[in-house]
């Protein structure tokens, strides 16, 4: 990968990226408000590496592999089924297709030329790892590198969002990010290890879908997920 992709690398794992992440938890609010006490945060967040993040990295690493392909449409379309499948709550599924369409119009300013942008653009609503995908592509990076990058933004996110919904230090987040490096790059070697839809890992995350449920139904909330 060049110095180009490493910027982009560096650009997509921005929390302040224009797609509207920032007004995600990762599931951290709702968790919070099921009990989850503020020193298990960092255990939450090894927890989702492991489960919703190692499954958004490997589709994306798929769909970085397809995003320049003759079939590119059909086996976006394909690989994207295969993530939802492995997503059953449906507030999920609405927050993730919302960031994707942010991420699908950064694509369409930025590369406006690219083919990869056609066939995202041919995309109903493309979730999250499948539009970051094609967005790797287009910045040149690699399959670690984009596996990567899809883990670290998982972290990042509830790690930024704890600094609003508990009183802590900010600092301790940081904490938190530098010590799930391990547990990242072990997921990174397992995203980049699939090789096709029906490889896609089902790491299940019953709990987190529930609090998901629970707070799509919630009045009073600051962020969507």
């Amino acid at each position: 990968m060049g110095a180009d992709g490493q910027l982009a690398a560096l650009v997509l794992a921005d929390g302040r990226l224009p797609v509207g992440g920032h007004a995600q938890s990762g599931g951290l609010e709702p968790g919070l408000a099921a009990g989850l006490a503020p020193q298990q945060i960092p255990d939450y967040i090894r927890g989702r590496l492991r489960t919703v993040g190692l499954v958004e990295a490997a589709t994306a690493v798929l769909a970085r592999r397809a995003a320049a392909a003759p079939d590119a449409v059909a086996s976006l379309s394909r690989i994207g089924d295969a993530y939802l499948a492995r997503t059953p709550s449906a507030p999920l599924r609405i927050v993730s297709e919302q960031v994707g369409r942010g991420m699908a119009r950064l694509a369409r300013v930025l590369w406006a030329d690219a083919g990869p942008v056609a066939a995202l653009h041919e995309l109903a609503a493309p979730p999250r790892p499948v539009a970051l995908g094609i967005l790797a592509a287009l910045g040149g990076l690699d399959d670690a590198q984009t596996a990567r990058t899809s883990l670290y933004d998982d972290a990042q996110t509830v790690a930024s969002a704890a600094t609003k919904l508990v009183p802590i230090d900010p600092v301790e987040p940081v904490r938190w990010l530098l010590t799930c490096g391990a547990t990242l790059e072990e997921m990174v070697e397992r995203a980049v290890a699939v090789t096709g839809p029906d490889d896609l890992p089902a790491s299940a995350a019953p709990q987190a879908e529930q609090w998901s449920l629970d707070h799509a139904a919630r009045e009073r909330r600051i962020f969507h997920a």
